[in-house]
């Protein structure tokens, strides 16, 4: 049963620009209820990855009733739960957590939902014989399930941690009980690329604390579609490089709504209403300070 009010944050590293404030104190209105939506970042709290369990302790002290969970904390923050749900469980890596009444930490992710549903929506009809996706960590676990799940035949996963990468592999192909995932080191992507149908961007490479492209924009090519998980800014240096060579594009900002309708169902019991949060999504980017 929803309650009155709801007291939520978000955990992660540079998260000052973050819309999730704004995408969920909304849509809380449009449902009646208080919503305070406070952001808890590591950085100005000096605080390592590793020590995420001290913030989702002293949150559950605080009465907060649940926490999204973002760059680098997703996978961190998983030994320190009570109790995962079986898609949590499944990626190892969480992006939800609900504070209970009872005081316990449960982690849940709605990152492999949110991507499902913003490329179901966005490129309904790409083809999607060899993937190729940059970033093996929290979310590119979860980005790497939704791809198999969507159909990808083959599925090459790059990171700048080898140990990472093939981790993520042998736990898809576990996972999906076929070999369709494989790893590939960074220098490889010259080779791997010209015979993709895909690329897929999962790392933080492209947001204003990691400006640039997360490979070589040389070897772009038009026969490519390209989804970017960052969403701000809206258009990352990867994304322009790929229209400048005609190649379909899709922006990370339809996950975001997705994964946000999937927390804040999760906090409060109340059924989002989507439809309405993309378009507060829209006018959230539109607003002057989303650019500054």
């Amino acid at each position: 049963m929803a309650q009155d009010s709801y007291l939520v944050g978000l955990i992660g590293s540079g998260i000052g620009r973050s819309l999730s404030p704004g995408l969920h104190q909304r849509e809380a209105d449009r449902h009646g209820v208080r919503y305070l939506y406070r952001l808890l970042d590591i950085d100005d709290l000096r605080l390592p990855a590793e020590d995420v369990r001290h913030l989702t302790r002293a949150a559950r002290d605080c009465g907060f009733n649940g926490l999204n969970i973002t760059h680098p904390c997703k996978q961190t923050v998983v030994p320190h739960l009570d109790e995962l749900s079986a898609q949590a469980a499944r990626l190892g890596a969480v992006n939800t957590v609900v504070l209970t009444p009872e005081g316990r930490a449960v982690g849940h992710n709605t990152d492999i939902t949110g991507f499902t549903a913003a490329f179901t929506r966005g490129l309904p009809d790409a083809p999607r014989g060899h993937v190729v996706q940059l970033g093996a960590g929290g979310a590119g676990s979860a980005v790497a399930h939704a791809l198999l799940d969507l159909g990808v035949a083959r599925l090459t996963v790059v990171d700048t941690v080898t140990e990472r990468a093939s981790t993520l592999v042998k736990a898809l192909n576990e996972d999906a009980g076929t070999e369709r995932a494989e790893a590939c080191l960074p220098e490889q992507l010259g080779t791997e690329l010209p015979c993709a149908d895909g690329l897929v961007n999962t790392t933080p490479v492209g947001t204003a604390a990691h400006p640039g492209t997360p490979l070589p924009v040389e070897l772009l090519h038009d026969g490519l579609w390209i989804a970017d998980i960052v969403y701000h800014p809206l258009e990352t240096p990867l994304l322009l490089a790929g229209r400048t060579r005609r190649c379909r594009l899709l922006h990370g900002g339809g996950m975001l709504v997705h994964q946000a309708a999937g927390a804040f169902h999760h906090f409060t019991g109340l059924a989002p209403h989507t439809s309405h949060m993309l378009a507060d999504f829209a006018d959230l980017t539109a607003a002057p300070e989303a650019h500054t």
